[in-house]
């Protein structure tokens, strides 16, 4: 990686808000190494995506300010009895609040995630003469519902925590600019600095998978709860998901609305 005075360690799922948060990172001219993990996940194809994404952004001018390492933890959650699993429940259909999702949850998954990456933080400081890093998670307000470990209270007393655990802690600076979005102000906000940096949008968000039951070549059914909120944020903006759907966009778009609608109406 180029020398540059800004140094960035980013969670890289290969979906759209941890996308989208790169992009920010390389327009604030970071230089960024991302982190993927392979923890059994049944839609792994989110890091086929990722690869594609970071192959994508070398080709058009930061190969020197891009990294992008794959973690194998999988025996971390051999017995997790999440529905993101093979051999467990069906991933559920419906809207992302509902609780049903609540089988989506992997136990304690945000926090190996986070131990991980911030070691990784830790060592890179220290290779650049303990520099400041900055640790950055794309997680948003729409995770807070159903996932207690994406909430800005777990991560604000994890990082503490794994602050006063090591020595250089205080060169590692979280960066979480999301954590109060929805999916469609992250959309708002990244399809500028994408035409500002001369991408492609359509190129990049087709390269994401949000889906946690796409098909073996990432196509998403388009009906659950991850697929739902992604929908409706292409929806709020006004554009159309560069990603393919089962049944084709305006049946997905069409189905997401009726499903919002419907849990609109339950709320009442």
């Amino acid at each position: 990686m180029e020398k540059t005075t800004k140094y960035a360690i980013l969670s890289f799922s290969g979906g759209m808000d941890s996308t989208s948060l790169l992009i920010n990172l390389l327009h604030n001219n970071f230089s960024v190494q991302c982190i993927s993990f392979d923890y059994g996940q049944n839609h792994l194809i989110e890091i086929k995506k990722a690869e594609l994404n970071i192959e994508y952004l070398k080709n058009k001018g930061f190969d020197g300010r891009l990294e992008h390492k794959i973690v194998n933890i999988k025996d971390a959650f051999n017995s997790a009895g999440s529905s993101l699993f093979k051999n467990s429940e069906k991933v559920p259909t419906g809207h992302y609040e509902d609780s049903n999702m609540l089988s989506t949850f992997v136990p304690n998954r945000n926090a190996i995630f986070t131990s991980i990456i911030f070691s990784y933080a830790l060592s890179w400081s220290k290779e650049l003469s303990d520099s400041q890093i900055s640790f950055s998670l794309g997680c948003h307000a729409g995770d807070h519902a159903i996932y207690p470990d994406c909430r800005p209270e777990f991560y604000k007393k994890l990082i503490e925590s794994l602050k006063i655990g090591n020595w250089g802690g205080d060169n590692i600076t979280e960066y979480m600019p999301y954590i109060s979005y929805t999916k469609a102000d992250i959309l708002k906000e990244t399809l500028p600095i994408i035409n500002k940096l001369g991408l492609d949008s359509n190129t990049l968000y087709k390269n994401t998978n949000t889906s946690y039951s796409p098909d073996l070549n990432g196509v998403s059914p388009g009906n659950t709860g991850s697929d739902i909120e992604r929908i409706l944020a292409f929806k709020e903006v006004g554009i159309k998901d560069p990603v393919e759907y089962r049944e084709g966009w305006e049946k997905a778009l069409k189905n997401a609305t009726k499903v919002e609608e419907d849990y609109q109406k339950k709320l009442k």
